[in-house]
C-alpha cells in the first residue's frame, strides 16, 4: 500500500509533468524541470520515475487503459462482435482521438524504439494480430507492424502539424487502409 506522502508526491509529480508537457514539447522538459514544478527533490521523482517517459507512460496509462477495455468489452465496430475490417478501421479512429488528445504524452512516452517497449504497443499489436488472423491474412506477423506504424507519434504530429490534416482526414486514411482486411 503507497504511504500518504508518497501518494501526494506521485500526484504532484503527475499534475506538474502534464502541465509541463502540455505548455513545451515532452523533449524539452527536464527531470529538473518536473521535480521543481511539483516541489520535490530529485531523488523524490528518481525513485518512482527513472526518466521523463516513464512518466509520460504513467500519464497516459489511465487513456490508454480505457480504450483497451472497449476493445476487450465494448459495443461493436469497436468491442467484439464486428467483422475484422471495421474493428481495425473502429480502432484506428479511437487511436486518432487517443492521439489527438495527448500526442503531446505519447511523444514524451513513445518515441523511436522506445515505442515497441511500452505495455500499451504490446497490447495494440496484440489486437491488431487478433484481427488479422481473424481476417485469415498469411504471416500476419509480417504485416501486423506496418498497419501500426501510422499511428506512430511522430507520424501524426506531422500529419497534424506539418501538413495541416484534421483528425476526419487521418481518420478516414485509415479507415481506407482497414479495407485491406475486406480483400484478404
Amino acid at each position: 500500500m503507497e504511504r500518504a506522502d508518497a501518494a501526494r508526491n506521485r500526484a504532484r509529480i503527475l499534475a506538474a509533468a502534464a502541465r509541463l508537457f502540455a505548455q513545451r514539447s515532452p523533449q524539452d522538459v527536464t527531470m529538473d524541470d518536473i521535480a521543481k514544478a511539483a516541489g520535490v527533490g530529485r531523488g523524490t521523482l528518481y525513485r518512482r520515475y527513472p526518466d521523463r517517459a516513464a512518466i509520460a507512460v504513467a500519464l497516459l496509462d489511465e487513456h490508454e487503459r480505457a480504450l483497451q477495455e472497449q476493445l476487450l468489452r465494448g459495443d461493436p465496430p469497436l468491442g467484439p462482435g464486428a467483422p475484422p475490417a471495421e474493428r481495425l478501421a473502429a480502432f484506428y479512429a479511437a487511436m486518432v482521438g487517443l492521439l489527438e488528445d495527448h500526442v503531446h504524452l505519447v511523444l514524451g512516452s513513445e518515441v523511436g524504439r522506445s515505442r515497441f517497449e511500452t505495455g500499451a504497443y504490446g497490447f495494440w499489436r496484440a489486437h491488431v494480430r487478433s484481427l488479422l488472423a481473424a481476417a485469415r491474412v498469411p504471416a500476419p506477423d509480417a504485416l501486423v507492424d506496418v498497419l501500426l506504424a501510422p499511428l506512430a507519434p511522430e507520424v501524426y504530429a506531422y500529419q497534424r502539424s506539418g501538413l495541416g490534416l484534421t483528425p476526419a482526414q487521418i481518420a478516414e486514411a485509415l479507415t481506407t487502409l482497414a479495407g485491406i482486411l475486406r480483400t484478404s
